[in-house]
């Protein structure tokens, strides 16, 4: 059974048509890209499938059973989560502590004043594995504000990751990132997939990123479905090539 399900969704602000009758099926482990222009309507393809935005028409279903009508944390406790273009962290907290919020919140622990020995040393070795998964150790004790940009972006993905999701959704993970912090973000993401066993779905611009990560790549153009298919089909697709890649075959 496919993990997500997108089935024929569109969104209307007004007049304008943000997201027009698109469908995507991801199955479980897929490591999927969402590309296309500016204005394609990534984001707000995005934010249908986490809640944010309700659907004009059609329907989101995941593992079997219908999200539509969830609000998102409805849908987070479900194992969706994701990340966002603007890098969503605490900056006057830790980056230990900016991991023990979201870990102590998967564990039901938001409301207790107080937890006991053995919780607190379940969540502190959670920290402590979401640090080495993030390579993050040796900045665990550094003020996430102070850090660089792709040390941010990287404790906001293993802030996601805390959750226990089943389906992780990166909005351009790599944004604003040089070449280093680049490598390093698609390092990070590839071993989410590899080693566990993550389904992830991604918005990206950078296309040696796409290439190098992408499964397989849903290509969205002026907000309607464009192309499907393997990175190398998509590359060498005449349509994608004049509305985003920008060159003629």
């Amino acid at each position: 059974m496919s993990l997500l399900r997108v089935e024929n969704v569109s969104k209307r602000f007004g007049s304008l048509v943000a997201v027009s009758d698109v469908s995507m099926t991801v199955e479980p482990g897929e490591l999927r890209a969402v590309i296309g222009p500016n204005g394609a309507g990534k984001t707000t393809f995005f934010n249908l499938i986490t809640g944010f935005f309700p659907p004009s028409a059609g329907r989101i279903i995941f593992d079997g059973e219908d999200i539509t009508p969830l609000l998102p944390a409805r849908r987070v406790w479900r194992g969706i989560a994701r990340t966002f273009q603007i890098t969503e962290v605490f900056p006057e907290l830790t980056v230990h502590e900016n991991l023990r919020i979201p870990i102590e919140v998967a564990s039901g622990f938001r409301l207790q004043p107080w937890l006991s020995r053995d919780a607190d040393a379940k969540v502190r070795a959670r920290v402590e594995e979401l640090l080495a998964m993030g390579g993050l150790c040796e900045k665990a004790a550094r003020f996430v504000g102070e850090l660089a940009h792709g040390d941010q972006r990287a404790t906001e993905i293993m802030m996601s990751i805390a959750l226990n999701p089943r389906l992780l959704l990166l909005d351009e993970p790599t944004a604003g990132m040089g070449e280093q912090e680049t490598f390093d973000i698609i390092q990070l993401v590839r071993r989410l997939h590899r080693d566990s066993k993550l389904t992830i779905v991604l918005i990206e611009h950078d296309m040696r990123v796409v290439f190098h990560l992408a499964d397989r790549i849903m290509v969205l153009d002026q907000g309607k479905f464009l192309a499907e298919g393997t990175p190398q089909e998509i590359a060498d697709n005449e349509s994608v090539q004049a509305a985003y890649l920008g060159k003629a075959a």
